[in-house]
């Protein structure tokens, strides 16, 4: 049985990502129906070797029928036309912070909480991307023997804040090289070529900014533990693709570099390897771990260093690992 999806955001970077995985996972798509906004109507795009036309998304959209909707379009988008989909019959799959901290929706990370998909009541929301690597990697840890408490920096790449962002290192580096004053930045808070920015989003009162927030925020909802700690630095670094993470964390219980190594290397979604790179994960699905050691503040405690493609496992892929559960359960 085939179903009916449609992409809101199909133009973007994880939009045109969403049809690569779709595709690669064979998922059981009949008809696909491509939105975008008004300055990109009537482009095509291609799915399984064919032509798919871009429609815009606007108040005359005519939504009946879909099954599946995978937006990637920005909160406001998904703010205005998320129930809209609901109403006329569609799950939606938002990969934007507009309905994460919604007591009624459902904030799910199949390889971590996937019964969740069957709380939906019309919205599914994909967690941040930097949230999403993190409690792959320690999911199974706190499985084992429990977390109390998490410290991360990441390091994460300039795709995660879209494509002009992509862009402005791009122009960057180029100006660099042709040995031409560099422009000034316009998508990210300061010039990203050669450079590390410790800010990711606006900051918010209590000194941290709303990406590290959302670390917190979200590992609470998706590990269902009101409880566990997390204190997170967010810094954006000039690289293009796969965000890096490094995690120390205090445990309940006492474990060893090696038997963590023995239950993540059992882990669903998982691989280890000595000390995996952005270069080494992208387009890749899966989430990469190194870099494990005893931590030497934290009693019990362990640290490791985590790494995944943020626009396919941080984004599309999620999504997509959604839909599938959908399909499982029989829930759409």
């Amino acid at each position: 049985m085939g179903y009916r999806v449609a992409i809101v955001g199909a133009t973007g970077e994880v939009g045109r990502t969403f049809l690569k995985v779709l595709e690669e996972r064979n998922f059981p798509v009949d008809e696909l129906e491509l939105f975008a906004s008004e300055r990109s109507e009537g482009i095509y795009l291609i799915f399984r070797d064919e032509k798919v036309k871009v429609q815009a998304l606007n108040k005359r959209s005519d939504f009946r029928g879909i099954d599946i909707a995978l937006f990637s379009a920005g909160s406001s988008i998904s703010k205005e036309y998320a129930l809209r989909f609901v109403s006329d019959g569609a799950v939606v799959i938002d990969n934007s912070s507009a309905w994460r901290l919604e007591p009624h929706v459902p904030l799910v990370v199949p390889e971590v909480n996937p019964e969740d998909v069957r709380e939906h009541k019309g919205i599914i929301a994909n967690p941040n991307c930097s949230t999403i690597q993190m409690v792959v990697a320690l999911k199974p840890i706190y499985d084992a023997v429990g977390i109390e408490a998490i410290v991360v920096s990441t390091y994460q790449s300039v795709s995660g804040a879209g494509a002009k962002a992509i862009k402005e290192l791009e122009e960057q580096v180029k100006a660099w090289c042709d040995g031409r004053e560099l422009p000034e930045p316009k998508a990210l808070p300061r010039r990203i070529a050669f450079n590390v920015i410790p800010q990711i989003d606006v900051f918010t009162e209590n000194g941290y900014t709303k990406e590290e927030m959302k670390m917190l925020n979200e590992t609470k909802k998706i590990m269902h533990d009101p409880n566990i700690r997390v204190s997170a630095t967010t810094v954006r670094v000039p690289v293009f693709y796969g965000h890096s993470e490094a995690v120390s964390v205090k445990l309940k219980k006492e474990l060893s570099p090696e038997e963590a190594k023995k239950i993540l290397s059992k882990a669903k979604g998982v691989v280890l390897a000595e000390y995996p790179t952005a270069l080494d994960v992208a387009g890749r699905d899966e989430v990469f771990v190194g870099r494990i050691r005893k931590d030497l503040v934290f009693e019990p405690g362990i640290c490791m260093w985590i790494v995944a493609d943020n626009i396919r496992k941080g984004a599309a892929t999620n999504a997509v690992q959604i839909a599938e559960l959908l399909t499982q359960f029989a829930l759409v």
